[in-house]
């Protein structure tokens, strides 16, 4: 793995800095994405030092805003050319509506326009290894998720539940759309579901009830390390080499929700989520 680059969203906590963790102890080269400094600079040392390697950094970046999206993936292309992995990792969970500055959901826009567009403007680097892995994390949530087609925004009828189902949904949508649109380049991708996790997720963004309600829920999840345990496996794994476009749960593959098969749907959204990031063409 010493060879390898990998980048990691959403690194500096919870699943993601498990998965950094786990990624770094095999002398991989790491990038983690991170929007506090201070944070990035303190989990990066951290990581080095735990690990034995000297390969981690990271880059600052808000994953809501889609031109420090742009100015992250150009940064991390001019340092590292060759991306052989990227987790899309980052998450949250709002009680109350947020839009961000492009206008759009934040929900919406980190749980899953962050993975669309920070994909597309990887794509380069992507293409330039040998075999390229895509992981996706999602949730379970998707299940009872609905894409909101006539209300992305969620502006009438908001609910925290709705708007992750929905973004969580996306994230499965996607998965199996780049899949099929793969022009034939060096790329697999999958989506994850890490279960229920002891994470923060409930807590950051979330008013006091949620946040209680999310304390008390989280106490019967798995730790962060068991959470990412999927991710590190699609990561790492040679028996997984060539598999693509599929949803995993606990290192097997498994159905997902009989929303997420529409191909119409997958489309639909497609193209949707390229307009709202300004993208012609998305594997050039």
């Amino acid at each position: 793995m010493q060879l390898k680059h990998i980048i990691i969203t959403g690194g500096t906590g919870g699943i993601g800095l498990a998965t950094a963790r786990m990624v770094g102890e095999t002398g991989a080269s790491v990038t983690l994405i991170s929007r506090d400094s201070n944070k990035g600079r303190y989990i990066v040392s951290e990581l080095r030092e735990h690990a034995k390697n000297k390969n981690i950094d990271f880059v600052v970046a808000d994953l809501s805003s889609q031109q420090q999206i742009r100015q992250a993936a150009e940064k991390i292309i001019n340092l590292h050319p060759v991306i052989d992995i990227l987790v899309n990792n980052v998450g949250i969970w709002n009680s109350d509506f947020m839009l961000t500055g492009d206008g759009i959901e934040e929900m919406f826009a980190v749980n899953h326009l962050s993975y669309f567009l920070l994909t597309h403007c990887l794509i380069k680097g992507l293409k330039r290894s040998s075999s390229a892995r895509i992981i996706n994390v999602s949730s379970d949530s998707h299940f009872k998720g609905k894409i909101h087609w006539d209300d992305l925004n969620l502006t009438r009828h908001y609910h925290g539940l709705r708007a992750y189902g929905q973004s969580k949904l996306a994230n499965v949508l996607f998965t199996y759309g780049f899949a099929r649109k793969n022009p034939g380049y060096p790329i697999t991708i999958n989506a994850v579901q890490p279960g229920l996790v002891k994470t923060n997720i409930g807590i950051k963004h979330t008013n006091l009830f949620h946040a209680l309600a999310w304390r008390l829920r989280r106490t019967g999840g798995v730790s962060p390390e068991q959470g990412a345990a999927t991710s590190v496996y699609l990561a790492l794994s040679p028996e997984i080499e060539g598999f693509t476009g599929k949803y995993w749960d606990r290192c097997k593959a498994k159905d997902s929700s009989t929303a997420s098969y529409s191909i119409e749907d997958a489309i639909r959204l497609w193209n949707i989520c390229e307009k709202l990031c300004g993208i012609e063409n998305y594997f050039s």
